[in-house]
């Protein structure tokens, strides 16, 4: 016979060896393979099921990151307006402040003028007074030299008093 044709006996005896070895992988060696490709797929699951978690909690902690960083901009915000409202009512504080200092030292800037004014005008008055007094002092020092002249200013003084008295 040809190699394309076997002969019978030998088609039996690979036929069995064949057998054998089937049964032998179906009893022994199939399901260890079987249980490996289970640990396998389990393996792949759980990493599936692992990267998911992974997934869920990135996009999680990118949610809570962006919501902690829009406070962060709104606490940022709130700070600024504070900080320039802040800011406005000292600046206004410190301007009214200023005007009501100012309006002091001008109210005593003007007191303090009245004062040295009126003393000044006291002190001319004075002055002119006694220089008053000093020359009409010596008019009647001229005129009086002479007693007759004496005499009639007395009269003419207690004439005037007379007047008034009545």
């Amino acid at each position: 016979m040809g190699l394309l044709q076997p002969e019978s006996g030998l088609l039996f005896w690979m036929c069995l060896a064949f057998g054998v070895v089937l049964f032998l992988l179906c009893k022994f060696g199939f399901p260890i393979i079987l249980r490996a490709i289970e640990q396998r797929r389990e393996y792949i699951d759980n990493s599936l099921e692992e990267a998911r978690g992974a997934r869920e909690e990135t996009l999680q902690l990118k949610q809570e990151s962006m919501h902690i960083i829009e406070d962060a901009q709104a606490q940022r915000w709130r700070i600024l307006e504070n900080t320039r409202a802040e800011q406005e009512q000292l600046a206004h504080q410190l301007k009214e402040k200023a005007e009501k200092e100012a309006a002091g030292i001008i109210e005593s800037a003007r007191m303090e003028a009245l004062a040295q004014k009126e003393a000044i005008l006291r002190e001319a008055n004075e002055h002119v007074v006694s220089l008053a007094i000093a020359v009409a002092g010596k008019v009647l020092m001229q005129e009086l030299k002479e007693p007759q002249a004496q005499e009639k200013l007395a009269r003419k003084l207690m004439d005037k008093v007379n007047n008034t008295q009545n």
